[in-house]
């Protein structure tokens, strides 16, 4: 292998991996049950009701959100899409509805 092939290879690699790690969370506009509001910038942080949440990546598609009573699991679909659920006080949980765009 050649110097210039195996630094091109490198930097290609590398470039994945950052790329990667930066679009781990979408922006994501999301209504659980509840009037419960989710909001994700891209890259994160994550707000429940306009307060910012407490995030835990367990990997790059999955990721819990806790506040104000709530924890929010946010999943990215294979095919880059967010998907949202919540549980609540008293074992109150749901599916909730991402908004487009």
């Amino acid at each position: 292998m050649n110097k210039a092939f195996a630094g091109t290879a490198i930097l290609a690699a590398a470039f994945g991996i950052v790329t990667q790690a930066h679009a781990s969370i979408p922006l994501v506009n999301a209504t659980c049950p509840g009037k419960i509001e989710v909001h994700a910038d891209e890259g994160g942080p994550v707000y429940i009701n306009g307060k910012e949440g407490t995030l835990k990546k367990f990997n790059d598609n999955y990721f819990e959100i806790k506040g104000g009573g709530v924890t929010v699991s946010l999943s990215i679909n294979p095919d880059g899409s967010p998907s949202v659920s919540y549980t609540g006080k008293g074992g109150a949980n749901g599916i909730c509805t991402v908004k487009a765009g």
